[in-house]
């Protein structure tokens, strides 16, 4: 039988990881959830002990929605939803909530919108009204040539692509386009990274593991009108309407992750960069965070990045060396030195760099100053 292992504390700073997801989280987020680990303020109880229908818990819940919605701007005529599942599972929850089991419109631009209407297909007529496919995921299309169908009960798309490192910095204007659908939007690897046009979108999904917190809490956050419209087949616990009107509690939620999420929200309000705070602060910090590796990866002949300028992702920036011989090297120095994590995906291959908001600009630097003298000792 193996001996037990001892709890130390770690020798020197932590490395840089730039997962994907799960991520890295804020050190002081951690900190704070070590030292409340047995005693939650007294409690007598850790958080994972609580009953989700405590007094205990249901002040961390209040607190986690409040932070939360002041921290993204979420008008008082949509509901937020504590939920379990990740991104995947809203591939199916969605449509059995708001497809009504007719006409969806996909936008295509990656991996995650692939499997978004792949799965919706099991419940609805699931359509592509515009797709990337041609250009291998490497630039949007253009709104101007989407073709939108005139009864759609809402359009899809996945405003970052974390797979593919491409983005939406701006939410299409579906009115504009002539479409009176609403707006359904997969933001689990950019939310809290910068603000949401609410005036845009009917709901907005995302797995907390990237940007929010721990893998198993799933946020939703779904504008009034589109509650009560589940398909029958829908189980009960993933009904939107069902969820909001038990505040989330129909079942028992994954409440260790809405504490660690809370803690996060209150992290993120607490940042200020010059006169701003909160989501505004931390999108001024992730626009020089991605320029700084962009502009080093531009000016090498080393490296390469294929997506178009114009909608490269701030949160996931995949990069490939022009030699792909040297990939292990590269990963293998890279581990040595403290940078963790950057392989790229399965399907796509090369590496990728993930700058959530715990990335600090001080990783970036590291990762840029590594790259450096790597291509300078292997060029």
């Amino acid at each position: 039988m193996n001996a037990p292992h001892t709890l130390q504390e770690p020798a020197g700073p932590r490395p840089y990881n730039f997962s994907a997801g799960p991520a890295a989280m804020p050190e002081a987020v951690l900190q704070r959830a070590a030292a409340e680990m047995l005693d939650w303020h007294g409690s007598g109880m850790s958080v994972m002990e609580m009953s989700h229908r405590g007094k205990e818990f249901g002040e961390i819940y209040a607190q986690a929605e409040a932070d939360l919605r002041a921290l993204l701007a979420v008008p008082a005529n949509f509901r937020i939803l504590f939920m379990q599942g990740g991104g995947l599972g809203e591939n199916a929850i969605v449509p059995l909530n708001l497809s009504r089991g007719g006409t969806v419109d996909f936008v295509v631009t990656g991996s995650w919108s692939v499997k978004s209407h792949k799965e919706a297909q099991r419940y609805c007529n699931a359509r592509v009204a515009a797709s990337n496919a041609d250009d291998q995921h490497t630039r949007l299309p253009d709104p101007a040539g989407w073709q939108l169908s005139g009864d759609a009960s809402y359009v899809h798309l996945c405003s970052n692509e974390t797979i593919n490192g491409i983005e939406f910095h701006e939410l299409p204007d579906l009115a504009a386009l002539g479409s009176k659908a609403p707006l359904v939007i997969d933001f689990s690897s950019h939310v809290a990274s910068r603000g949401v046009d609410w005036s845009r979108v009917g709901l907005a999904f995302g797995g907390a593991q990237k940007n929010l917190g721990p893998a198993g809490l799933t946020i939703v956050v779904v504008r009034d009108d589109l509650l009560g419209h589940a398909l029958e087949i829908c189980p009960s616990a993933f009904n939107y309407k069902t969820v909001a009107d038990n505040q989330s509690m129909y079942n028992t939620p994954p409440t260790w992750g809405i504490y660690m999420a809370g803690l996060t929200f209150q992290w993120l309000r607490e940042q200020t960069e010059g006169a701003l705070s909160g989501v505004a602060a931390m999108e001024q910090r992730n626009i020089a965070k991605a320029k700084l590796l962009y502009d080093f990866i531009d000016a090498s002949s080393f490296y390469l990045n294929k997506i178009d300028p114009g909608c490269r992702s701030r949160m996931n920036i995949p990069f490939f060396l022009r030699d792909e011989a040297r990939n292990e090297a590269f990963l293998s120095g890279a581990r040595a030195a403290g940078l963790l994590q950057l392989k790229g995906h399965k399907s796509v291959g090369g590496m990728r760099a993930s700058l959530y908001n715990a990335m600090p600009l001080e990783g970036v630097q590291a990762l840029v100053s590594y790259m450096r003298e790597f291509e300078r000792s292997h060029a």
